[in-house]
């Protein structure tokens, strides 16, 4: 990883760009002015980096990806704006980031140890976190955050300034209109959440009780017949020292699109053990 810069001859590098220790750009590669790569980063053949982009350590561009398009939003006139990747991001082949708009802040910003597979694309101005996986096809609408651990299925959508909770699970071929909170799992042609996301729950090696108390979560948010705000004191009160449950209410006192709904035409006693599976 250390030394200079390897960039293959037919590759072209502006000459304002900044590029790190190791860093390694591919055949027929484009990198404009005004971007900035950390030591370390593979940019392969035909990936193109566009201007003001700025990167981490150790990123890894894959053939055909574009990395730093101008917004698909008819109120952007060229002004700068900039999108910005942390370390260690992989970036699958015909993927395509966007940079922000400077109605909504000028960045768009990617944590560190992301999966975007092939043909996933993130809109200006998203909010995403670290070490989520955005599978093939993915697609995240402008102003879209994603917290941490997240993950999105293939071939769905996330509606603009729609909000995933972490470690939040889509299923495929999904339409999230509305906020996810964390911990939960959606899916359907519109998102409808299912219960807790049990599987990465479990693998993170959360306790029995937090887990039970996600459940709970569900069952008081979309089954009962209390008040979205009697649900929320409820489960203050009880699970006040469970950080992952209160991480849950807070997310849902926030919520500003309201959150997705849950599905209606199942009976209750169906719901509940599909819930605690």
């Amino acid at each position: 990883m250390s030394g200079s810069p390897m960039i293959h001859p037919t590759a072209i590098v502006a000459s304002s760009a900044e590029l790190g220790s190791g860093v390694e750009i591919g055949p027929y590669a484009i990198v404009e002015d005004h971007v900035s790569i950390g030591d370390g980063t593979r940019v392969d053949a035909h990936a193109v980096i566009k201007q003001y982009t700025r990167m981490g350590k150790c990123n890894h561009i894959h053939s055909h990806a574009l990395v730093g398009g101008t917004p698909q939003d008819l109120k952007f006139r060229g002004e700068i704006t900039w999108l910005e990747l942390g370390d260690e991001n992989t970036i699958r082949e015909f993927a395509t980031l966007h940079r922000g708009t400077e109605g909504a802040g000028g960045i768009t910003r990617m944590g560190s140890h992301n999966l975007c597979m092939a043909y996933t694309h993130v809109a200006h101005d998203c909010q995403v976190g670290s070490h989520i996986v955005l599978s093939n096809g993915a697609t995240l609408g402008g102003h879209v955050t994603v917290d941490d651990f997240a993950i999105i299925g293939g071939l769905s959508a996330v509606h603009q300034f729609s909000h995933i909770g972490t470690h939040a699970f889509v299923g495929g071929m999904t339409g999230v209109a509305q906020d996810l909170p964390p911990w939960m799992l959606a899916a359907g042609s519109r998102a409808l959440v299912h219960g807790p996301n049990l599987v990465g729950l479990r693998r993170i090696g959360a306790s029995r009780e937090t887990i039970g108390a996600l459940k709970k979560a569900f069952r008081l948010i979309w089954r009962s017949e209390l008040s979205r705000a009697e649900a929320l004191d409820q489960l203050t009160t009880e699970y006040a020292n469970i950080p992952e449950l209160m991480e849950f209410v807070n997310f849902v006192h926030k919520s500003e699109r309201g959150l997705c709904p849950a599905e209606k035409n199942l009976a209750k006693g169906v719901d509940d053990e599909a819930a605690t599976r």
